[in-house]
């Protein structure tokens, strides 16, 4: 079997050179869920003026001077949409109201799970109007 982007096998994944080439190396359980975050976190950040890059071997979508927004990445079992942890500290019980897991910074999909878009569409809209208020940093306490 062909070691994905996704594997987390316990070695660190290869570094990738693009986010193309992420997208590439997907595997068949992978791609439909990626790939549908890939164009909802294109079609808000092509809105805000946010371009997509790689970061930590992650796709990432970042403002112009390369501050990171958001993040997607992907394991074995599941992918995530994360997000700076004091953010979605606001939106857990949105995203656990909805059926879904939410843990530390992200909203956790399994690949046999549908995508909530509503939800996913209404936490990268937010998360824009948070960044564009001045909420850069990507760590830091949560109370």
């Amino acid at each position: 079997m062909p070691v994905t982007v996704c594997d987390g096998g316990g070695m660190p994944a290869p570094k990738i050179a693009t986010v193309d080439a992420f997208f590439a190396k997907l595997g068949d359980a992978e791609r439909p869920h990626l790939e549908a975050l890939r164009a909802l976190s294109l079609a808000e950040a092509t809105k805000a003026g946010l371009v997509e890059a790689l970061k930590w071997n992650w796709p990432a979508y970042t403002s112009s001077n390369g501050g990171m927004v958001w993040t997607l990445q992907c394991f074995k079992k599941h992918c995530s949409l994360r997000f700076p942890v004091r953010f979605f500290a606001d939106h857990r019980a949105e995203v656990q109201a909805a059926g879904y897991e939410a843990v530390g910074g992200a909203l956790k999909l399994t690949w046999d799970q549908k995508l909530p878009k509503a939800l996913i569409t209404n936490l990268l809209r937010a998360r824009v109007r948070d960044f564009e208020a001045g909420n850069t940093a990507w760590s830091g306490a949560t109370s």
